[in-house]
C-alpha cells in the first residue's frame, strides 16, 4: 500500500466550526497571544492561560467532525496515512483516522509543570491549585511559544517514508511544521489545499486553492485517476 502523508492546520478544524487561534489582530479578548500561549504568560498569570484553554476544551466538545476528517479516514481503505496535525482537537481520531501525531499537543491531555513526561487524559476545566501526584500545577498539554516541539522528530521520519504528501488547511508559516514537506523524497507529489495558498517553492507541488472540503473532491478525483 502506498504511504499518504496528511499535513493538516487550523483551515481543516475551521470547517467544523472551531475557531481559529487567533483573531484578525492576533489577539484573544484583548490579549496578546504571549499572553496566553506562552511559558512566560503562564508564569505571569496562569489563571488567565488556564481559562483560555478551559474554553477551548468546553467548545472541543460542541463540535463534530467534518467531511474532510472523515474523508481522511477513509483513504485507509486504500492506503497506509499517517495524520501529522498541527490542531490540538481530537477530531481526527473522532472521525476514524488510526495513526496521528500531533505537534503542537491535545486540548484532552494534561501533563505537570514539574514532569513533562507525567501526562494524562483530562477533558474538564483545569484550576490554579490541580496539581500532580507530586504537588506540581497541572497545565494544557500543548506546545506554547518558544517551547520546543517534541514530536517534530518523529513526524520528519514519518514523512521520509511517504509516497505522497498531502497538506490540508496551514498557512505553511508555523516553524517547524512548514519545513516538513522538504522531508519527502524528491519525487513524491505534493498536494496542497487551502483557500490562500502561501507561496511555496518546491518543485513537485500542486496547488489547490480550495476550500478544505472543496479541495478534497478534487484531490479525491486526482487519486482514482
Amino acid at each position: 500500500m502506498k504511504h499518504i502523508v496528511v499535513l493538516t492546520g487550523a483551515g481543516m478544524s475551521a470547517e467544523s466550526g472551531v475557531k481559529t487561534f487567533r483573531d484578525h489582530g492576533g489577539l484573544w479578548e484583548g490579549h496578546d497571544v504571549m499572553q496566553v500561549a506562552s511559558p512566560q504568560g503562564f508564569r505571569e498569570n496562569p489563571d488567565l492561560v488556564l481559562e483560555f484553554y478551559n474554553q477551548r476544551r468546553r467548545q472541543l466538545k460542541e463540535v463534530e467532525p467534518n467531511e474532510v476528517h472523515k474523508a481522511i479516514a477513509n483513504l485507509e481503505s486504500k492506503y497506509k496515512v499517517t495524520v501529522v496535525t498541527q490542531n490540538v482537537d481530537d477530531l481526527h481520531e473522532r472521525a476514524g483516522s488510526s495513526n496521528i501525531v500531533h505537534l503542537h499537543g491535545e486540548l484532552f491531555k494534561i501533563r505537570s509543570t514539574g514532569n513533562p513526561k507525567d501526562i494524562s487524559y483530562w477533558t474538564e476545566d483545569i484550576k490554579l491549585g490541580d496539581t500532580c501526584d507530586k504537588g506540581y500545577q497541572l497545565r494544557p498539554h500543548i506546545v506554547w511559544f518558544g517551547e520546543d516541539v517534541p514530536m517534530i522528530e518523529k513526524a520528519v521520519e514519518i514523512c521520509h517514508t511517504a509516497d505522497i504528501l498531502l497538506i490540508i488547511g496551514t498557512s505553511m508559516q508555523v516553524y517547524p511544521a512548514n519545513g516538513l514537506m522538504h522531508y519527502v523524497s524528491s519525487e513524491v507529489p505534493i498536494y496542497y489545499i487551502d483557500p490562500r495558498p502561501a507561496t511555496v517553492n518546491h518543485p513537485n507541488i500542486k496547488v489547490i486553492a480550495k476550500t478544505a472540503t472543496e479541495g478534497m473532491k478534487v484531490l479525491q478525483n486526482i487519486l482514482s485517476s
